[in-house]
């Protein structure tokens, strides 16, 4: 419920703004709402922040959420959307179905370029094919963001997300009973609440040191072998990221200013703005 508010708030001002008629230019830009809804910003900030406040999970499944929507058809909000009689929605895709939802609000900040539009369907097969799994390699997740518009270097600045959050049984589990670049204390404790046979929804942190809190130690586990993924100890495992993640697991400024502009970049993948799309009166549905 919190997730959707959350979401809603901005997609409602937006319609404001159109109801006012600020000239649709197709163009997003960071001061889209500042006449039509000046307290726009200050509004969801309130709200995004009364949510990790109340359950600090939500920071990361928000993040989250963002990517899941961008590596879709692009960032149009359409994995908000509820099944119906034309299409089957992205909520019970493969990486969404009982996962996608709604930290210390610390870490990188950056300008969100405002103004996009709703897209009016979704799609269940795009969803399962776009979105990397957790058991790709790295030459898969570089591929799968290179066709999104990203770089290696954004994959590795993006990935550090990871230092938030936390994970199901049901996405590591195969790692952790059949790899061996994994820390063995790590291991270990991980097992216990992972069974080899069950508890797929039981939740592991995606970053065992600092869980809450956005800052670099992702990077540092992935040097002594702690990554909870498949996909994540894949950025340190011998091959071509190595280098970018033993840099940032030194220097918190540089993953910091390099994950913005990488969330700025992501959310910038095919918007609808102008008169493509719509502006929904109910995130769940189509008007």
């Amino acid at each position: 419920m919190m997730m959707r508010t959350l979401v809603c708030i901005g997609l409602m001002s937006v319609f404001v703004s159109f109801i006012n008629i600020n000239a649709v230019n197709g163009q997003l830009s960071s001061t889209f709402y500042d006449k039509s809804c000046p307290s726009l910003q200050s509004i969801v900030k309130s709200v995004v922040k009364q949510a990790v406040a109340k359950e600090k999970r939500m920071g990361a499944s928000l993040v989250r959420l963002h990517f899941h929507d961008c590596f879709v058809n692009g960032c149009d909000g359409s994995i908000l959307l509820d099944d119906n009689a034309t299409f089957t929605g992205e909520k019970s895709a493969g990486p969404n179905a009982n996962s996608a939802r709604g930290f210390e609000l610390q870490g990188p900040t950056w300008t969100v370029m405002l103004g996009r539009r709703d897209s009016p369907t979704a799609s269940l097969s795009a969803a399962n094919n776009n979105i990397p799994s957790p058991a790709s390699s790295l030459s898969t997740l570089i591929s799968s963001f290179q066709a999104h518009g990203l770089s290696t270097k954004d994959l590795v600045a993006l990935s550090g997300a990871h230092t938030i959050g936390q994970s199901r049984c049901a996405f590591f589990r195969t790692r952790f009973y059949n790899e061996t670049n994994i820390n063995a204390a790590f291991s270990t404790s991980v097992k216990a609440n992972c069974p080899s046979a069950g508890g797929d929804n039981s939740l592991s942190p995606l970053d065992v040191v600092t869980p809450t809190t956005f800052d670099n130690q992702y990077y540092a586990n992935l040097k002594i072998q702690k990554g909870l993924l498949h996909s994540d100890q894949q950025l340190f495992n011998g091959g071509s990221t190595d280098s970018q993640v033993t840099a940032y697991s030194t220097n918190q400024n540089s993953f910091f200013t390099d994950f913005a502009a990488a969330m700025v970049k992501m959310g910038n993948i095919s918007p609808l703005t102008g008169n493509s799309g719509q502006i929904r009166k109910n995130c769940r549905k189509s008007n």
